[in-house]
């Protein structure tokens, strides 16, 4: 499980893995830039780190750990609940990819790193901020109208 050919042991292996979700937690917490994403998150961060860690040892070919404790990550499912705009998701990977700035030296290895998480927040996203309500389209077809006459 724990190859030298795996991005999760090219990481370090699990310790790595927590100095990096908790290093992404607290730029969260600091980061004024990360606000919005973090008031997705409840007052305490330790549940979401753990999460974190334990979906990204599987899926960066360490233990399945989140398979094992929760099942199926099912991403899309999971973050249903949340408003997940372009904002939010510029606002992750920040502090994704200061974190592991701080902590991974190969640049080619960290720019793949970032890549694969981009297109996993990518994946995420589900209000892309294009909705209007029934309303405001009447609104403005009012406004038009009027304007025009």
């Amino acid at each position: 499980m724990n190859t030298p050919h795996t991005p999760y042991a090219k990481l370090g292996g699990a310790p790595a893995l927590q100095t990096l979700t908790r290093r992404f937690y607290e730029l969260m917490d600091e980061l004024p830039e990360a606000w919005s994403i973090r008031q997705m998150h409840p007052d305490n961060l330790k549940g979401s780190q753990e999460s974190l860690f334990q979906f990204l040892s599987g899926w960066l070919g360490g233990p399945p750990l989140f398979m094992q404790n929760r099942g199926h990550p099912r991403l899309r499912m999971r973050h249903a609940p949340y408003a997940i705009s372009p904002t939010a998701r510029d606002e992750w990977l920040l502090c994704m990819r200061l974190a592991l700035a701080e902590q991974v030296d190969d640049e080619l290895f960290r720019q793949a790193l970032m890549l694969a998480f981009e297109q996993m927040a990518q994946h995420l996203i589900n209000d892309t901020g294009e909705q209007t309500c029934a309303h405001s389209d009447h609104a403005a077809e009012a406004e038009a109208h009027s304007a025009a006459h």
